[in-house]
């Protein structure tokens, strides 16, 4: 589909229009519309016929809001609408259908935000303001698409708990499975694996950004990155283990600038300990996925980075991924494990050493060797929740908690595994 909003110009014609189906959505739109300086008789009963049947006979307005949820084929009824659309419009859909590809192929159609319902007031404005955004931006070149970015940081609680697995077999995903441009990123200099984990050599485009920042541009990018598949990037290193990383972290920021400008997905495999001497890694980092296990000291690491990224990286989203659990052998239990953290797991996956052996004897990610197994099926739920994230629909909805520290106990955690658990066994 070429859908005609994406060219053009607005002309003089209205600034904002609203075809809505349910009177609860109307009510939380109305409002947001006055606000913005817009009148509220532009907010119309009635869904997409409504607004094909009024636009038909009448000039689109530079933002349309267009409700989807009468809708029994929303892509083909888009095209439909794009019939009637003049060029210049923004196009914000709204729909009561929670589905990641539809989501996907709305915005590949060249419909601009789509917005889930129930509506909320703070979603509505914040996607009439970047609707507005649209006319004061500098303009691309006709038929350039608007790329959209998505960068995730994955940080293991302790070393070992398979942060750098879910590193490589999300970065797979995003690039082969769900087709997007996607970069690697491993920041472990010394030690990384994502290259070993790809069959792939490291090179030097890694040490040479660090030793040279100011080098790194598009062009940089290009020829210093380790293409692993048509759509996947990988940027490593294996420094030698007596040159000490020397670098005030500027390389990292403008690494990640330029992904953001090149590719739709950035996947940073990210030691902890770079939190402490590189926290701005983090400032535009859309999703945080911190990767645990079920023991007191993962527990105890899990809080202070919740903590820490409470106070450094707010605008992250995090994901807890409790990683090889194994049942009835687990430190603590996951309902103690929840209780210490103050939030639920996301994610929990279980333990495969079968499955990691395979991958590592076939040069493949975990779930490129593993795709069938139910390990690698929980990693691809993590890439689709991931997947549907942007800036501005990141939300955390944990709920609010005085302290993080509140409710983790490392003394009464002890004393209750002390007091339960024969010798030698593990608590459950």
């Amino acid at each position: 589909m070429n859908a005609p909003w994406k060219t053009g110009m607005p002309a003089n014609r209205d600034s904002f229009s609203a075809y809505i189906c349910d009177d609860a959505a109307l009510d939380v739109l109305r409002p947001v519309v006055i606000e913005l300086g817009w009148q509220a008789e532009k907010c119309n009963k009635g869904g997409l016929r409504n607004a094909e049947q009024s636009l038909s006979v009448s000039t689109s307005p530079n933002i349309l809001m267009i409700d989807l949820s009468e809708s029994g084929d929303p892509l083909n009824d888009i095209d439909g609408l794009a019939e009637v659309c003049e060029p210049g419009t923004v196009v914000i859909a709204i729909g009561q259908v929670n589905d990641v590809r539809l989501y996907r192929d709305l915005l590949a159609s060249g419909i601009h935000d789509y917005l889930l319902k129930p509506l909320s007031a703070g979603q509505v404005r914040d996607a009439l303001n970047q609707a507005q955004a649209v006319f004061t931006a500098p303009k691309s070149h006709e038929g350039e698409a608007v790329r959209r970015h998505v960068s995730t940081a994955i940080i293991g609680t302790r070393g070992g708990v398979g942060a750098s697995t879910l590193a490589t077999s999300l970065s797979w995903l995003f690039s082969t499975e769900h087709h997007s441009p996607t970069a690697m990123l491993d920041l472990d200099v010394h030690f990384g694996t994502g290259a070993l984990t790809l069959d792939l050599e490291p090179g030097r485009g890694l040490t040479d950004a660090i030793d040279n920042p100011s080098r790194i541009d598009g062009l940089f990018i290009e020829r210093a990155m380790i293409r692993a598949n048509d759509n996947l990037s990988l940027l490593s290193a294996e420094a030698p283990i007596n040159s000490p990383l020397m670098t005030d972290g500027a390389a990292f920021v403008q690494l990640e600038e330029e992904f953001r400008q090149a590719f739709e997905m950035t996947v940073v495999d990210l030691p902890r300990n770079m939190l402490i001497s590189y926290p701005h890694v983090l400032t535009d980092v859309n999703v945080v996925l911190l990767a645990t296990e079920m023991t007191l000291a993962s527990a105890r690491d899990t809080i202070r980075i919740l903590s820490w990224l409470k106070t450094n990286a707010s605008h992250a989203f995090p994901i807890i991924v409790a990683s090889k659990v194994q049942s009835g052998t687990a430190e603590i239990s996951k309902a103690d494990f929840e209780a210490s953290i103050e939030r639920k797991i996301d994610f929990t996956i279980p333990y495969d050493a079968k499955a990691a052996c395979n991958a590592a004897k076939l040069g493949q990610t975990f779930v490129e060797a593993n795709r069938s197994s139910k390990a690698s099926g929980v990693i691809k739920q993590i890439a689709e929740r991931i997947m549907g994230a942007s800036e501005e629909d990141l939300v955390d909805d944990q709920p609010e908690k005085k302290s993080l520290l509140g409710a983790f106990d490392l003394k009464s955690l002890l004393a209750k595994k002390d007091k339960n658990q024969p010798a030698g066994e593990p608590v459950q």
